[in-house]
């Protein structure tokens, strides 16, 4: 693939694809994404991380975020517990292979009277609808939110700033702080970023992934969990919002390249696929049955993990 194929593949939104290719022709070219620290790396947040390797391969910096401060602020637990998640964390990128990364702990640059001084302009241009709007897909009870999850999305434009970087990258779910962003950030006399979204995959049981639902796929679970939790999985025969599905265009196709159905020549035989499209379009007409899909997904996807579940493990 070329750069600009690499960094736009599987991505909803790029704002904007004329800026995207501008950054493209740089010598230097830097992207960040910030990660709040928590317990288990599962293939919604190997998404991001799949397209940071993307960048990478494209000629970016690439700078991997570990925002300490802001999972205490979203009040995702102390901020011993969040440090100490963040070390387990930027083991699991790098075994997931994103190599040659920039980890920065939030907390070691974010409390400088400088970067403060910056949240604190902020602060004054931006209402609390807007901070409360731009949390309400990120937030942790935000049906009751307290005054530190308004800090946090200012403090995430900050970032973008302070890290120096040329795009910020992250899940669709990121979209309305980045908006501020490109809004704002030049009032305080740092460049409006270039955006990249990803999308939102389902869990496996194609509701909301969430590490309190158990509806995901660690990516330090063992080939065992791996194939039980894929063959319970929501396998409709649409193609939309499948998790399955999801999981082949995410995670398998873009680590392996192919992708075998194997079963007996009654049920037609062993069958490669080599694009995610041409697999999709298969199981859409009745020619894959959703079983051998499932199959299929998983030892592809033990086959993608193989290393990181080796490394995270200590085998």
């Amino acid at each position: 693939m070329d750069s600009y194929a690499l960094a736009t593949r599987n991505t909803v939104e790029v704002v904007t694809d004329e800026e995207l290719r501008s950054v493209l022709a740089q010598d230097r070219k830097r992207v960040y994404a910030g990660y709040e620290p928590s317990g288990e790396i599962h293939l919604g947040h190997l998404v991001t991380i799949n397209k940071l390797i993307d960048l990478q391969n494209a000629g970016f910096e690439v700078v991997v975020l570990l925002a300490d401060l802001h999972a205490y602020l979203n009040r995702k637990g102390t901020m011993d517990e969040v440090r100490e998640l963040a070390d387990y964390n930027r083991r699991c990128f790098e075994a997931v292979g994103l190599k040659d990364a920039e980890f920065v702990m939030g907390s070691d640059f974010q409390l400088s009277p400088e970067y403060q001084l910056d949240v604190l302009m902020l602060s004054q241009r931006i209402t609390i609808n807007r901070a409360t709007r731009s949390m309400n897909e990120v937030g942790r009870q935000m049906e009751n939110p307290t005054v530190s999850q308004m800090v946090y999305p200012i403090m995430q434009m900050v970032d973008i700033a302070r890290l120096n970087v040329d795009v910020a990258l992250g899940g669709i779910d990121q979209r309305k702080i980045h908006m501020l962003a490109r809004e704002h950030l030049p009032s305080i006399g740092a460049k409006a970023p270039l955006c990249i979204h990803t999308p939102i995959i389902n869990g496996l049981d194609g509701k909301k992934m969430a590490s309190s639902s158990g509806n995901y796929i660690s990516v330090a679970d063992s080939e065992e969990t791996i194939a039980k939790k894929m063959k319970k999985a929501f396998c409709p025969p649409e193609t939309e919002e499948n998790p399955v599905l999801q999981i082949l265009k995410y995670h398998v196709f873009p680590r392996l390249g192919t992708v075998s159905i194997h079963r007996p020549d009654k049920f037609g035989g062993d069958v490669t696929f080599t694009s995610y499209d041409e697999m999709e379009a298969a199981y859409a007409a009745g020619n894959i049955h959703p079983a051998d899909l499932k199959a299929a997904v998983s030892n592809g996807l033990i086959e993608a993990l193989a290393d990181a579940r080796a490394f995270m493990n200590g085998e």
